[in-house]
């Protein structure tokens, strides 16, 4: 019995039992045809749900998380060795961080003085300080960051993670991105490639529009009621079917068939889930959700949570296109982590109050570092060779540092990080082999590491 024929014996067998039964038997119907219905891991994973933080633009390491007391030694010098391929021409003399480190939580963990609000939750993350990407130029490192290759159009990061799990929540997408960047790869870092587009992510605005003005396109209900919607759409999905039956497989109309089915479902729990005014005058003060610098990235942490707790699989929240510091790093890096420090921080005491952070795997991430060299009178220029980000909760040992860059931090030299070990640790921590989890096209097996990468076994719990 094909699709289109079991769907008309549901609407047939349910028609003495009232509208009420007959949606809830076409939900079931539909949930078991449903790409996104949870699936199995591998193994048992320690984390259901990743939040990932993207600090756009190149966030200096050697003035957040990664202290050189060499580098304040050596200030106004001219950088030792071998020169590094700049991007911006020169590099400058030696320039000492502005801002002073310390040592934070019984880890002792060193933050600086941009991130006091992180420092406070220092004990639950792990640095990593010796990442590294290919790329020197912000479009191919931001792909890579999202997607594993800056070079060719694979599927990203929460597509895999998407693929690979499912969602626990009928009503919800499965992938959310709030204010994406449209540039440096633009859809390309939440798009599905070659996996079936239902597991692309579902965009909350843009790069340019405050959140709080933000939905999800194309939401509203355009019929009065329910029923007459549930029946236009019944219409159209026979269509659909019928169409598909006679042509070769295509996956973009099975996730249109698919993302019509979600629409008329989310319409009634998506609003309720990204609707922030029933919480608590105590927890939108905690994300710093009051008109000021944090409202923007703290209304973004406070509805990941609000989702992960539905049951949402990945959701990422996007600093705009603001760390590229050439020039004026000190007023540009003040006002970004003034912006997002906070929230940050509320977001991992939040989860943790609430029995979520041991199940939600945080990661904080930008697509490279900066130069310890100066650029510009007081700018840094991009360093994909050796920088930090750091991960939290889900299976992840707080309180530490892992690997290393160089006396000035220049280049990661001790337990160099590439992005393929990034991804292929997110996938360990949700219960997947990373070599394993693969997908048929063009003839050959794909994956988002594509075979590279290792697990970053130290840095796990």
């Amino acid at each position: 019995m094909n699709d289109l024929s079991r769907r008309q014996l549901l609407q047939s067998a349910a028609c003495g039992f009232g509208g009420m039964a007959l949606a809830a038997l076409l939900a079931e119907e539909s949930r078991a045809a449903d790409p996104l219905a949870p699936k199995k891991s591998h193994f048992p994973g320690k984390a259901k749900h990743v939040i990932f933080l993207f600090m756009h633009g190149g966030v200096s390491h050697v003035d957040t998380f990664d202290p050189k007391p060499e580098l304040e030694k050596q200030h106004g010098k001219p950088l030792p060795g071998k020169q590094p391929v700049a991007f911006g021409g020169s590099l400058g003399t030696l320039m000492k961080s502005p801002w002073k480190f310390k040592q934070y939580g019984t880890s002792g963990l060193p933050v600086s003085d941009l991130f006091p609000h992180i420092g406070s939750v220092a004990d639950e993350i792990a640095v990593v300080r010796s990442m590294k990407t290919q790329n020197v130029a912000h479009a191919g490192a931001v792909v890579e960051l999202h997607t594993g290759s800056g070079q060719f159009i694979r599927p990203s990061m929460g597509s895999w993670i998407t693929y690979g799990l499912g969602t626990e929540n009928a009503n919800l997408p499965g992938f959310i991105t709030f204010s994406p960047t449209d540039i440096q790869g633009g859809a390309q870092n939440y798009g599905s490639a070659f996996l079936p587009a239902a597991y692309q992510g579902t965009p909350v605005g843009n790069q340019y529009q405050p959140v709080a003005r933000s939905r999800i396109n194309n939401l509203e209900r355009a019929e009065p009621t329910p029923g007459l919607q549930r029946k236009q759409l019944d219409l159209i999905q026979r269509m659909n079917r019928e169409h598909q039956q006679v042509e070769a497989v295509d996956s973009r109309l099975e996730a249109r068939i698919q993302s019509y089915e979600l629409a008329f479902r989310m319409q009634t729990e998506a609003p309720s889930a990204m609707d922030i005014a029933n919480e608590s005058a105590k927890v939108r003060g905690m994300y710093g959700i009051d008109g000021g610098p944090t409202d923007n990235f703290g209304r973004q942490c406070l509805m990941a949570r609000r989702l992960v707790e539905r049951g949402v699989r990945f959701v990422q929240c996007t600093h705009g296109y603001k760390w590229d510091a050439h020039a004026g790093l000190v007023s540009s890096h003040t006002s970004n982590a003034l912006e997002v420090d906070r929230p940050i921080a509320a977001l991992v005491k939040d989860l943790k109050q609430r029995g979520l952070l041991d199940e939600t795997l945080i990661v904080w991430g930008t697509e490279f570092g900066r130069t310890p060299t100066g650029q510009g009178g007081d700018g840094r220029d991009h360093n994909p060779y050796g920088f930090s980000m750091w991960l939290a909760g889900g299976g992840i040992k707080g309180g530490i540092a892992y690997g290393a860059t160089d006396e000035f931090g220049v280049h990661a030299i001790e337990n160099v990080t590439t992005m393929h070990d990034l991804h292929a640790t997110i996938l360990h921590l949700l219960g997947f082999d990373h070599t394993k989890l693969t997908y048929r096209h063009a003839g050959r097996d794909f994956r988002l590491t594509d075979v590279h990468g290792e697990v970053v076994k130290p840095i796990l719990a």
